[in-house]
């Protein structure tokens, strides 16, 4: 089984998120045998619709144990200066247009790109990992090649 890298932060987030989905299991079950005991299961829409509701939820309990139980913490990853990896935030800068910005690499679970979280597993941060301050690399990405200068890279998490 692959690791799922993610920060304490997160793991604890997926902890809750099944906690509440557990709570959310009894009383679907509690409205399945409620729908099971009005009678006629072929034309019951509320029964169909509550085991509709607990096959998702079902899924979903199954997804975040399988990444609960492959978690690696990303907090207790030996963060190496002036290399971009997980955990860490990069600042680059558009060799061409020379924008800048900056992007903390995060695992596939808590990528948030509005919140200036990319994962791992992206194009961009896949073409920078490995590199090193004061590097340019080009990176291909889904609308063509960009190249980019790392600026510099800190802890993240």
């Amino acid at each position: 089984m692959p690791e799922t890298y993610m920060s304490r932060a997160g793991f604890t987030k997926l902890s809750k998120e099944l906690e509440e989905l557990t709570m959310q299991k009894g009383k679907l079950t509690k409205d399945i045998e409620e729908a099971r005991e009005k009678g006629d299961l072929k034309e019951n829409a509320e029964y169909h619709a509550a085991k509709e509701k607990m096959g998702s939820l079902m899924n979903r309990v199954n997804e975040i144990k399988i990444q609960l139980s492959s978690a690696r913490m990303i907090d207790d990853l030996q963060i190496r200066e002036g290399e971009v990896q997980i955990g860490v935030k990069v600042s680059l800068e558009d060799a061409h247009s020379k924008a800048k910005m900056a992007w903390i690499l995060v695992g596939a679970t808590e990528s948030d790109p509005t919140a200036g979280k990319i994962s791992v597993e992206s194009p961009l941060a896949q073409g920078l990992l490995g590199h090193k301050v004061g590097e340019q690399v080009t990176v291909a990405l889904p609308a063509g090649e960009k190249t980019f200068n790392i600026l510099k890279t800190e802890a993240a998490v």
